[in-house]
């Protein structure tokens, strides 16, 4: 059975696609494209698919992951074309490898987040920025299926900057753009959290949504303070044994007895 790690995208309008509404595009685009996908047991058997740590409703995506079970072999890259052409523009198959360690879930540990807030001035998110990073407890609420749910969301927060505006903007109205590094813990800390975090601290309010996209996702380097790709090993794995392959076809034959 080969196994295939995917990274795709939620792009421009498709960010408002649940995670339900992917899967069914994800599994028509399967069929047109003829995968000979693996399937469960039982009475209801269904493609397998492990999809790991989608983005919320509503936020973009250049990074979002999942690994799919073939029953026959097929090249990652042809696989990858076949599938991209099968979903909607903005569901993008970006790429394509296959599994050659394992773990993928486990090397989801963080996030890189891009907030952008129209009619926000860049100095008045700075200082709301700096009053985030400056509290030991930023408290928050959320509304879960059990109530509402209140947190610290200031730990999970590795690192909170403000960039500068793209200069092409079509628009001269005030423009913030936030960076957020989070880890992924438990109860899980979202752009959204954040946002009602720099509510709390420093009162800052948008006039309207947020537009958040998220811009990596893999395991967090406590070294650098990064966040490193998590098909990285897949590759690397797959180029040693290309090498050894290689080195194996030219080595030269052992010699006969004379």
């Amino acid at each position: 059975m080969q196994r295939i790690r995917l990274r795709y995208t939620k792009r421009g309008r498709l960010r408002f696609t649940s995670h339900r509404d992917f899967q069914r595009a994800f599994e028509r685009a399967l069929r047109r494209a003829e995968v000979p996908m693996a399937y469960s047991a039982g009475f209801t058997p269904h493609p397998k698919v492990s999809y790991a740590n989608a983005a919320p409703t509503g936020t973009g995506s250049e990074a979002e992951y999942l690994e799919i079970a073939l029953t026959a072999p097929r090249d990652p890259e042809t696989l990858r074309v076949l599938l991209d052409e099968s979903l909607p523009a903005g569901l993008d198959i970006t790429e394509a490898v296959e599994a050659r360690t394992s773990g993928l879930a486990d090397r989801l540990t963080a996030s890189v987040w891009e907030l952008r807030l129209d009619g926000v001035e860049p100095a008045e998110a700075e200082r709301a920025v700096e009053a985030f990073t400056k509290a030991g407890t930023v408290e928050v609420q959320r509304m879960t299926k059990n109530g509402v749910r209140t947190f610290d969301a200031r730990p999970a927060v590795v690192s909170l900057e403000t960039h500068d505006a793209p200069a092409d903007r079509p628009s001269d109205r005030p423009c913030a753009i936030l960076r957020l590094v989070v880890r992924h813990v438990t109860p899980a800390v979202r752009p959204d959290d954040v946002l009602s975090g720099l509510r709390a601290v420093a009162d800052l309010a948008p006039p309207v949504p947020a537009a958040v996209t998220r811009l990596a996702q893999g395991l967090f380097d406590e070294e650098t303070g990064t966040v490193t790709d998590p098909l990285a090993p897949d590759r690397e794995a797959a180029g040693a044994l290309t090498a050894q392959s290689a080195a194996a076809a030219t080595a030269p034959l052992p010699e006969g007895p004379a």
